[in-house]
């Protein structure tokens, strides 16, 4: 029991350093622009990525699955334990880094170590999804501003009255949000262990079942929260002010916008809609949300000219989103030799 404890101690470290620095991309710009106290934004974002993970979670998670089904407990705790460290390394330098990106790469980095062909062409939808949830997050941002701002023009509302409205809709999409992170992102922090979870599924009176991943799904959710409350301030004033600045109304639509994307992303039930109408589905991947709200934060800029962005912080960013994969993937196929030939346990089978 105490080995099975250690070795999802990495995913729990993973869980912690995704709540430590994606939690910005949910309630970072209400945070900066002083709409909502750093606590109201912790306590909301932990409860609800939590219920968003055991509820949500399996649709994503599944994908990670097959880009690499790692299949003994010592590999999984070092594919999660490298994602963590690169995205902690990443978080210390106040950066919004994509944990779907480390994850993948050390993921790879597995495949690479144990022979495993990579299947390059869910790679490619992985890959094809970090380039397009951007462009569509910062296109539901331009459209939600301009219908935003011409409500606002032509309804007439007062400012104290604007003001109040505005902290209401950044709490209902900040949980809509932390929901949909939550969803789509649990399976970068405990999907590596589906195919070697120690928990057995609970069936009471034949009424209720809580599966082994949903069990899984909730200890890295509880873990995502703790890193929320513990260390996510910093990550949440480069995203809410760094980037761009935002009003309370801006930071609003890059919230939604944001959410919006990681949503559609993660919905078994948006994408079985689709498919039954004969519509294009989007694929079940986890997506970065860091991503996301940058993207959303673009389209803000682009609505308003490309007045105010800081084009030097983009640039950090895009360089972490490039640095990530591959630092991960080096790492963990550094840590998985080393735990297999110096501390003999096995990694595959």
């Amino acid at each position: 029991m105490i080995i099975i404890i250690f070795f999802l101690s990495s995913g729990v470290f993973l869980g912690w350093s995704l709540g430590a620095n994606d939690a910005a991309n949910i309630f970072g710009t209400a945070v900066a622009t002083k709409m909502i106290r750093f606590r109201t934004a912790a306590i909301l974002s932990g409860v609800f990525v939590i219920i968003g993970a055991v509820i949500s979670g399996a649709g994503a998670s599944s994908t990670l699955g097959e880009l690499g089904a790692v299949n003994k407990l010592a590999g999984a705790f070092i594919v999660a334990l490298s994602a963590a460290v690169t995205v902690l390394w990443m978080t210390k330098a106040g950066l919004p880094v994509s944990t779907s990106q480390a994850i993948v790469g050390a993921i790879i980095g597995w495949n690479f170590f144990s022979h495993t062909p990579t299947d390059l062409t869910l790679l490619s939808k992985i890959t094809g999804s970090w380039v397009f949830s951007p462009i569509l997050s910062a296109i539901i941002a331009f459209i939600l501003f301009h219908f935003v701002k011409r409500v606002i023009e032509n309804s007439r509302i007062h400012l104290m009255r604007l003001d109040a409205y505005t902290r209401i809709g950044l709490i209902v999409v900040g949980i809509f949000g932390a929901y949909s992170l939550g969803a789509n992102n649990i399976g970068n922090v405990m999907g590596v262990f589906i195919n070697s979870s120690p928990f057995k599924d609970i069936t009471v009176s034949g009424l209720f079942r809580f599966s082994s991943i949903q069990q899984l799904f909730l200890v890295g959710g509880i873990a995502v929260a703790f890193g929320v409350f513990t260390y996510s301030k910093r990550v949440m004033m480069t995203v809410g002010s760094g980037i761009f600045k935002l009003s309370p109304v801006t930071a609003f639509v890059v919230v939604l916008a944001s959410s919006v994307t990681l949503f559609v992303f993660a919905s078994q039930g948006l994408r079985n809609i689709l498919t039954s109408l004969n519509l294009p589905a989007f694929p079940l991947v986890p997506i970065s949300s860091s991503q996301a709200v940058v993207g959303a934060v673009m389209g803000i800029s682009l609505a308003k000219g490309l007045k105010g962005m800081n084009f030097r912080k983009l640039g950090h960013i895009a360089i972490g989103w490039i640095a990530t994969p591959v630092a991960s993937a080096v790492l963990s196929y550094i840590a998985l030799f080393f735990m297999q030939n110096v501390f003999m346990q096995d990694v595959f089978s």
